[in-house]
């Protein structure tokens, strides 16, 4: 009994010491082990290694180079469809990827090529959809973004008699004129303007011409009556600078009538009151001109 216990302690204390050390292994199953068996021509088992790689998503360029290295082995191991489904697969995740003049065989750059060629204009159009849908959208960033793509895979060398060929030559056009109205109408727009009210100047005495400016309202602005005959219509005009409390601090007439009557009009005038002119609420100064009239009397 003591036995089988010791053994199946035993058993545990192996199986816990492999689970420990598994994480390490996998570990160790870098793209730099990968390449060695490679060069090796252990070719089946650096692609084991490299397709243990894929399963942790790893970043953009190291996928490059871990999908690169499966399509080498899988041309060494004679799997030409496998061989091509890869580098479509590498093409249709990423258009915009070559491969490195001095890692890849003339012959398998030959084959890229020719897969770009193949397949970029179907995946230009689905560009094209794509980033027009987001532009419908009105999500802007995205479709600029979009329509970009789709200027960069039209400008690849490996479709260039196709790209000047329609349906892709129309698609250059409208990605370009969309991108730029993408980009105008993504771009930040300027905070509005919010006018500054206006401030009145101190010591500038406003008038009737500026249009800022409240006129003064009258509370007192009483006229003497003319005491001798008039025979004929006449027209004077009476300038009051009023001041910020609405008195009137000064008087002259600007068109005169006679001289004992303007007398006792500017007399009159300099007890006139008024609600004061304003800017922005603030009581200014103004210049106020009052016409005064003499008429005949009616015959009798």
């Amino acid at each position: 009994m003591k036995t089988w216990r010791r053994r199946a302690i035993a058993w545990f204390l192996v199986g816990a010491l492999a689970l420990a050390m598994a994480p390490r292994v996998n570990a160790r199953e870098t793209l730099a082990s990968a390449r060695e068996l490679y060069a090796a021509a252990a070719y089946s088992d650096a692609l084991m290694v490299l397709d243990g790689l894929l399963k942790v998503n790893p970043p953009r360029e190291e996928r490059q180079s871990i999908e690169l290295y499966r399509v080498l082995c899988l041309v060494a191991l004679g799997r030409k469809t496998d061989a091509d489904r890869a580098i479509d697969a590498m093409i249709v995740r990423d258009p915009t990827y070559r491969p490195a003049g001095d890692d890849t065989p003339p012959r398998l750059r030959s084959a890229f090529v020719d897969a770009r060629r193949r397949l970029l204009p179907t995946i230009v159009q689905a560009q094209y959809a794509d980033a027009k849908a987001a532009f419908d959208r009105k999500e802007f960033s995205t479709a600029a973004d979009g329509f970009g793509k789709v200027l960069a895979a039209l400008a690849d060398p490996d479709i260039g008699q196709a790209a000047g060929q329609p349906p892709l030559a129309d698609l250059r056009t409208l990605a370009d004129g969309f991108r730029d109205l993408s980009t105008k109408a993504g771009a930040p727009q300027p905070a509005p303007v919010v006018a500054q009210p206006e401030m009145p100047v101190p010591g500038r005495i406003y008038g009737a011409e500026d249009r800022n400016v409240v006129p003064p309202m009258t509370i007192r602005q009483s006229v003497p009556p003319h005491r001798g005959h008039v025979t004929r219509v006449a027209n004077g005009v009476v300038e009051v600078l009023i001041d910020a409390t609405g008195a009137v601090e000064s008087a002259r007439m600007a068109v005169p009538l006679n001289g004992a009557y303007d007398a006792l009009v500017l007399s009159a005038a300099k007890r006139w009151q008024y609600e004061p002119a304003k800017v922005n609420g603030v009581p200014v100064k103004f210049v106020k001109r009052v016409r005064v009239t003499l008429t005949p009397a009616p015959r009798e």
